[in-house]
């Protein structure tokens, strides 16, 4: 199970690293590029939102099947991997949040630089009937 973990991760880096690279000022030559890659790669990675429920109902499941070890019938090793477990599913947890934010960052962005880029040239050719 660890595979769509590692698949989801560098999604969420992937997005990250294009939603800085959008944002990032001086990269104007660069910026037509990447927005027409960005706006290609949108519909693909709509595929990280089933994923991440499916992910989420997976930590669900593996939370209301875990079993508890909260008596004192526990042994060490026992209550250790009980609270390696916990922190594994928060890990997980925080990482599908992060992975659906920078979906909607890197949806969000693109469609205002779209827009803003829109604007300017509209702007030019305006100024160059005047």
């Amino acid at each position: 199970m660890a595979l769509e973990w590692v698949v989801l991760s560098y999604a969420a880096g992937a997005e990250a690293i294009m939603v800085l690279l959008l944002t990032l000022p001086g990269l104007d030559p660069l910026r037509k590029g990447l927005i027409t890659v960005t706006r290609n790669l949108l519909k693909p990675f709509l595929s990280i939102v089933p994923f991440c429920l499916f992910l989420l109902m997976d930590i669900y499941w593996k939370y209301e099947t875990r079993p508890s070890c909260e008596s004192e019938s526990c042994s060490p090793s026992e209550h250790l991997r009980h609270q390696k477990s916990i922190m594994k599913s928060q890990r997980n947890a925080l990482l599908i949040a992060s992975a659906l934010i920078f979906y909607w960052l890197l949806y969000s962005v693109t469609g205002l630089v779209v827009k803003i880029d829109q604007l300017n040239k509209r702007v030019e050719k305006l100024k160059a009937q005047d």
